[in-house]
């Protein structure tokens, strides 16, 4: 029978087809009993088979339904409607009712190439906040990836199918209805390619997948077939995203490669740490290292909001331990215990014969790198030799005084530190001396141009006296090399200031006229006197000064006399 225009439930109208997947297809709908648009999923009647399946469904909607966030898409009912099916049978199709979103879905973003490394940045924490939010609900995705994300026409990450993969992967459904419901392999963690509980973290690798993608176009790992990709999961090591994309920056790979640990205790423990780690190399700067927190439930989610009581509450269904044991013996028979002191007490001996006998390595583990000394290498050589150890590199320009430009000054962490592989090193190159201008000084008191030198950090070299007609004893005349000049620090600054002196010059035998201008120069006062007892001569020459030529006080008075004749 036809999907359109069918009444679910008395109430939900079924509209047009508008996605289709695996495991259900999507309708738009109303719900006639509020007027509200929504989107309507239904379910695969070969899921519902399954009775363990739809009691399983009906618990995960229920607790998807309570999660109340704008980066999640909200699940409103869910339900099963009976259909007839060929053949005269009557079939059970489970449907849940939800938000109604207008927008994309990121996989069709991603399909016209890799983003902007902000834009993915800004998705990739608009996930993490909806998984923060879930996770503190005690909610676990199981199958985050980019046909479960939508973005809005404004730009709004939504994040959508909460509780549906929980309830695949808890019933007894067959394994292709599982690898339907839970995507594609290549979002899978490890845990869950070994089958293996799931809990938080799986959340967060698959995210890190997904972050992998948006930045190079491509997912991290690429098979023939899922069971190919699954084993890559497990056993290899992705590569860096800047390795397909160059315009990703290291300290991004290292958030990306950070949350791809196969060993979950190695990624990081909740969507807080990865969302901070994220904005810190967002904005160009390497995260500092974790320590693994030593209770991952409590520093994961300290005391979660519940869903429900009793034995199935958040943090056992995070663990994914629904099954408890039931003891029949109320202790063990007392030759085990014995059995078990022996056998603690041989681990003992062993423990304190292998302490004993233990010599010194200065061997590291091959989980582990020492930095080595690059200090005097060019770039190139020291990065060839940093990622020879799996490290990862990024180059600084610094200014040295004592390092050649072109050389490697130092390195943070620096030489000697044990790292492990894929640590970012930064490496700081020589830009050589830093070029200084000389500060302006003339004018300057020789103990103000003496500070502002060593404030540029030069040094203060010789002083240097000089007669001047109009500048005060010690006040700079000029500087040398000269102020504005270019200069490097340590380079030394000599003076030259006023000696508070001026220089007399010699005017005898110099016309009156052109005495008295050169002396009036030199800013002495100049007092003409006639000398009636010497020969006339033609343009009355100066015949003595009462200053003789040389050094003298600068406004000095002086008198010159010059001839006029019998």
């Amino acid at each position: 029978m036809t999907d359109d225009n069918r009444l679910l439930a008395g109430r939900y109208r079924l509209g047009e087809l508008i996605g289709r997947g695996g495991m259900s297809n999507v309708y738009s709908g109303r719900d006639e009993r509020l007027g509200r648009q929504v989107a309507i999923k239904l379910l695969k009647s070969s899921l519902a088979g399954d009775p363990v399946f739809r009691t399983r469904f009906r618990q995960e909607a229920q607790a998807a339904s309570r999660m109340a966030h704008p980066t999640i898409v909200r699940v409103f009912d869910a339900g099963e409607e009976r259909v007839a099916e060929a053949g005269g049978f009557e079939g059970i199709v489970p449907f849940i009712v939800m938000e109604f979103v207008e927008g994309r879905l990121l996989k069709d973003v991603i399909k016209e190439g890799a983003l902007d490394s902000a834009e993915a940045i800004r998705i990739t924490e608009g996930i993490l906040t909806a998984l923060e939010y879930s996770h503190r609900a005690g909610v676990v995705h199981r199958d985050i990836k980019p046909g479960n994300v939508m973005i809005t026409h404004g730009g709004q990450v939504k994040v959508m199918d909460f509780g549906i993969a929980r309830a695949i992967s808890d019933s007894s459904a067959t394994v292709a209805q599982t690898t339907a419901i839970l995507g594609t392999a290549q979002y899978f963690s490890p845990e869950q390619a070994r089958g293996e509980s799931v809990d938080a973290r799986t959340d967060l690798y698959s995210t890190g997948v997904v972050l992998f993608e948006m930045l190079t176009g491509e997912p991290p790992f690429k098979g023939e077939t899922p069971v190919a990709v699954a084993y890559q999961h497990v056993s290899e090591m992705p590569v860096a995203p800047s390795s397909i994309n160059m315009l990703v920056s290291p300290a991004i790979d290292q958030v990306v490669l950070h949350a791809l640990a196969k060993d979950r205790f190695a990624r990081f423990q909740s969507a807080v740490e990865f969302r901070t780690d994220l904005e810190i190399a967002g904005s160009g700067k390497i995260p500092s290292k974790r320590v693994p927190a030593d209770d991952f439930q409590s520093s994961l989610f300290g005391a979660p909001p519940s869903l429900g009581q009793g034995v199935d509450s958040p943090l056992t269904q995070l663990a994914g331990d629904d099954e408890y044991a039931v003891r029949t013996q109320s202790r063990p028979p007392v030759v085990w215990i014995w059995a078990g002191i022996a056998s603690v007490a041989v681990i003992l001996v062993a423990i304190v014969f292998w302490v004993l006998t233990l010599q010194p390595s200065d061997q590291l583990p091959s989980s582990s790198r020492e930095i080595p000394t690059v200090t005097g290498q060019t770039f190139d050589a020291a990065d060839a030799t940093l990622r020879q150890l799996d490290l990862v590199t990024a180059r600084f320009d610094v200014y040295s005084d004592t390092v050649p430009e072109g050389q490697v000054v130092d390195t943070a962490p620096p030489s000697g530190t044990i790292v492990s592989p894929g640590t970012v090193i930064n490496v700081n190159v020589s830009k050589g001396r830093q070029a200084v201008a000389v500060p302006n000084l003339t004018g300057q008191t020789t103990a103000a141009a003496s500070a502002a030198i060593t404030a540029a950090k030069f040094v203060v070299g010789q002083t240097i006296k000089e007669n001047s007609p109009d500048i005060a004893a010690d006040v700079v005349i000029r500087s040398d090399p000269a102020s504005g000049s270019q200069g490097y620090a340590g380079d030394t600054i000599n003076l030259v200031v006023s000696s508070g002196m001026v220089t007399v010059p010699d005017v005898a035998g110099q016309p009156i006229d052109v005495a008295t201008s050169t002396l009036t120069g030199a800013l002495l006062q100049v007092t003409v006197e006639q000398d009636p007892g010497c020969k006339t001569v033609v343009s009355n020459p100066v015949s003595s000064q009462s200053i003789a030529a040389g050094d003298a006080p600068q406004q000095s008075a002086i008198t010159i006399r010059y001839c006029t004749g019998p």
